[in-house]
């Protein structure tokens, strides 16, 4: 799930990124601002619940998915959308 809060003194959005995996240990965000490299990791809350509120420019698009466990790599289906990717998959998409 994505949270977006447009913040009213500034050209920046606080995104709230939630997933609830009960199974897994360890939840990063890769991707956001065209850094693959650098992970963004997800705090684990009660009942398997992954949370990260991150700051963002305002009028930015954002390729991203989440890698589970440092396995698997998931899309996020409450996304403003999916852009292809150069392994043939998709990458979600965040639109600010």
């Amino acid at each position: 799930m994505i949270q977006k809060t447009y913040l009213k003194t500034k050209d920046q959005c606080k995104v709230k990124f939630t997933m609830s995996l009960a199974d897994a240990e360890r939840v990063e965000i890769r991707g956001l601002n065209g850094d693959w490299d650098t992970p963004i990791q997800m705090t684990r809350k009660k009942g398997g619940i992954f949370e990260s509120v991150l700051t963002l420019p305002r009028h930015t698009q954002h390729e991203f998915k989440y890698l589970v466990d440092g396995t698997e790599w998931r899309n996020d289906q409450e996304a403003d959308g999916e852009a292809p990717n150069e392994y043939g998959g998709t990458n979600s998409l965040l639109v600010l």
